[in-house]
């Protein structure tokens, strides 16, 4: 509630897995309508208790018309897209063709870029594209040790190399996690992802290749990141999969990173002896060119 009013309707857009339907669930605590639209071949089929309107690619004059109908001027743009549509997925009602155009222009590119452009595909409509973080708060990394021991100076030491080899990456575009074991840098993230990097790890480590015990993966935003789309998130899975990898702690950029299914990781986190560490940011300089932390 805003001075005695009720808060706008937000539209929450669903690609896959079960963040989308925390965001959704914090979102409604919070006090805000939902309307909830599920990316048809994407979204967790557990979206559906919220009544969302399935939309595939080849529909987005429907989605501009749905948001308009509904009052919603904020959007959240949450979960995973597995694939980027093909052409004649894309082809589809009358307000799609009208502005095929600028999606087509859309799909070139690295990952930001093409983000950059479906914002602004929305800017251009008259919505507002908001992070998840913003009716999500909760979902947020705080500082501090999460679960397990606070690290000693060994784990210190490969925090700190990790996260800077992490913003390295992000300057390039190129990923948002590395791994140090014993202050050397065993693996970046690339476009296959974080658990597919720790899965080299462990590879990796059984071939005997790395020296030495524990070790810490750390995950970051990119320097620059848009906040209101694809913040990092770490989950159930990047506990399992640093598990297998012979990691001893996760480091999570504070107040930049989402936890998913926070209750699932941190206990399991406990069960596998994995700590979690909420990390401070390093020195960016974000979108606007200032300096930040």
């Amino acid at each position: 509630m805003t001075g005695g009013a009720p808060l706008p309707p937000v539209a929450v857009i669903c690609g896959g897995g079960r963040l989308p339907v925390e965001v959704i669930a914090a979102a409604i605590e919070n006090g805000r309508q939902v309307v909830a639209i599920a990316i048809k071949g994407e979204a967790d089929p557990r979206v559906a208790d919220y009544n969302p309107t399935y939309l595939g690619w080849g529909q987005i004059g429907k989605l501009a018309s749905l948001l308009e109908r509904e009052g919603c001027r904020d959007v959240v743009m949450i979960g995973s897209v597995t694939r980027r549509p093909e052409l004649r997925e894309i082809v589809g009602d009358l307000g799609t063709m009208r502005r095929l155009p600028k999606i087509i222009a859309s799909l070139a590119g690295g990952d930001d870029s093409i983000l950059k452009k479906i914002i602004r595909l929305f800017e251009d409509e008259g919505f507002r594209i908001i992070g998840a973080h913003e009716v999500a708060p909760g979902l947020l990394a705080r500082p501090g040790t999460i679960v397990g021991r606070d690290p000693d100076p060994d784990a210190s030491r490969d925090l700190a190399l990790a996260r800077e080899a992490v913003m390295a990456l992000g300057r390039l575009d190129i990923g948002q996690a590395a791994v140090s074991v014993c202050g050397r840098v065993i693996a970046v993230e690339g476009a296959e992802g974080t658990d597919a990097m720790l899965e080299r790890c462990r590879a990796v480590r059984d071939r005997g290749r790395v020296k030495g015990k524990g070790g810490v993966l750390v995950k970051c935003a990119k320097p620059g990141q848009d906040m209101r789309v694809d913040l990092p998130t770490v989950g159930p899975e990047t506990v399992r999969a640093a598990a297998k990898a012979g990691l001893s702690g996760i480091g999570i950029e504070a107040g930049r990173v989402l936890i998913a299914e926070r209750a699932e990781t941190e206990a399991l986190a406990k069960a596998l002896s994995i700590s979690l560490w909420g990390i401070e940011p390093l020195e960016r300089t974000d979108q606007a060119g200032e300096v930040s932390r």
